[in-house]
């Protein structure tokens, strides 16, 4: 929602409908994808078990499946915002593909997909498909991104630690290091 252009008179949310909030060129998309040397089945029921998300992705706080299908998700945001909403999961194949899209209310509207694709001596290649309305328009998605807090940047690094996470049994970190500077 852009405070901006409803002032202007043109509106950019869609009152909770996702797919015409996302039509055409409206929205931001993401495409984030790493291979990962496990099976498609494997990295698929860990991604499926929701509820472990915020284990993974950092910028989730918490997900709880309802059971039906939906979820109700927060996450954090720019500025120590919380956003929450609630979604339905759209197909569920298992080992190949998740695909999901918010429901009305959503602080943020958004729609996406997980894929797992077969890389054969490779693993598996995880790609996270995202289309979302964010909060300010194009304009509340640069912001976010200068402040490292855009979706894009988010899946980026959290697919990357994952993977080391998976690969290696532990997620990269600069913590305890030293700059590399000379002493003065």
């Amino acid at each position: 929602y852009c405070q901006i252009s409803e002032s202007l008179g043109r509106g950019t949310r869609a009152d909770g409908d996702t797919r015409e909030a996302l039509a055409g060129s409206r929205g931001v998309n993401v495409c984030e994808a790493v291979t990962i040397q496990r099976s498609t089945d494997e990295l698929y029921r860990e991604w499926r078990n929701l509820e472990a998300l915020p284990e993974k992705m950092q910028h989730v706080q918490s997900v709880q499946e309802m059971g039906d299908g939906t979820s109700h998700w927060c996450a954090s945001g720019p500025a120590g915002k919380t956003f929450e909403w609630d979604a339905e999961i759209l197909q569920d194949i298992p080992g190949k593909l998740i695909s999901w899209r918010s429901l009305p209310g959503a602080d943020v509207i958004s729609a996406g997909s997980v894929n797992f694709d077969d890389a054969g001596v490779h693993g598996t290649r995880v790609t996270v498909r995202l289309q979302y309305d964010p909060p300010g328009g194009k304009i509340g998605a640069y912001v976010a991104w200068l402040m490292r807090q855009e979706p894009s940047q988010q899946i980026r690094e959290d697919l990357r630690q994952w993977k080391s996470r998976l690969e290696a049994g532990e997620a990269p970190t600069t913590e305890g290091q030293t700059s590399a500077r000379a002493a003065l």
